[in-house]
């Protein structure tokens, strides 16, 4: 998403343009929050280190995983832009992370000089914006899966394609694999060691292999 946020930008002019914007560098601690729920967020921001989860709480006090947000990564891109309205969610830092922090206003604001850079920056913040409603839109799709097999399928499937690769490693452990599919952890194993007698994954640790 990084790359993606300064396609077209040359790299030598990026350290004006984040200048222009008045983006900021912050540290956060492993657990620590970086947009509250129910918080109003005037700037969105890419993890430059470090890894995050954006999470809620159901009515019973369970937790539910609704994105992992790895290193490049947006946070709060969707939220920024819509008009003060209260974060639906809480963005936590899953590990010590760094995350570039750039003010809304300063994106959308005409540039004081103009440049051209500036332009190409809300174009590819407009895209950067529609892909991560895609990616919410195949989240939903993974929770309304019927079966733990299916949510598992799904998840893969994705890793699979954002991997390029019918062999590839899962960036998470056991557990939270089983907090973002919301099943418990030991349907989780069951389902897996099943899938692989079935033909249907061969894996080892966190390193998978689709078959199908």
């Amino acid at each position: 998403m990084k790359r993606k946020l300064f396609l077209g930008v040359d790299p030598n002019e990026i350290p004006n343009l984040l200048n222009c914007i008045e983006a900021k560098l912050v540290n956060y601690k492993k657990d620590e929050l970086i947009i509250e729920e129910g918080e109003v967020a005037s700037e969105f921001g890419i993890i430059l280190s470090g890894r995050a989860r954006s999470i809620k709480w159901d009515a019973s006090g369970r937790l539910i995983i609704i994105t992992l947000i790895e290193k490049s990564g947006v946070i709060g891109v969707m939220l920024a832009a819509s008009k003060k309205q209260a974060s639906p969610v809480s963005v936590q830092a899953t590990e010590d992370s760094q995350v570039m922090m750039i003010p809304f206003k300063h994106l959308i604001s005409r540039c004081k000089k103009n440049c051209e850079k500036h332009e190409i920056l809300l174009r590819n913040y407009i895209n950067v914006v529609a892909e991560k409603g895609l990616e919410l839109h195949e989240r939903i799709n993974c929770l309304l899966e019927p079966t733990v097999r299916d949510k598992i399928l799904t998840y893969l499937s994705r890793v699979s394609k954002e991997q390029a690769s019918k062999t590839f490693t899962v960036p998470i452990n056991r557990n939270i694999m089983a907090e973002y599919l919301n099943v418990e952890r030991c349907a989780l194993s069951r389902e897996l060691s099943r899938m692989q007698k079935d033909g249907l994954i061969e894996y080892q640790r966190n390193n998978f292999e689709l078959k199908i």
